[in-house]
């Protein structure tokens, strides 16, 4: 008995799999934005694109950014390279 209702609780979490899959897809389709909404400010994309248009690295971007105590995203202390590189590609 344990075993039958085992193989059915298996397959019901493959069906909402399913549907929750195609639901997601359905959403993106018709344009619909999916997660949380970017929280980094225009000017600090801006930004990262003009220093970054000059040649500077991410690593340095994010030094100076760093420097100027820009605050990040989430609230958080300290940017990192692969912060600004995640924000170019992103907004590119």
């Amino acid at each position: 008995m344990a075993h039958v209702l085992a193989t059915f609780g298996q397959f019901e979490r493959r069906l909402i799999s399913q549907r929750t899959k195609e639901a997601l897809a359905i959403k993106k389709a018709s344009g619909v934005r999916l997660g949380r909404r970017p929280a980094v400010p225009q000017a600090v994309v801006r930004r990262i694109h003009r220093q970054r248009t000059r040649g500077d690295t991410f690593g340095t971007i994010a030094d100076g950014l760093n420097a100027d105590r820009v605050p990040t995203a989430q609230d958080g202390k300290q940017w990192y390279a692969a912060t600004v590189r995640h924000i170019l590609l992103r907004t590119s």
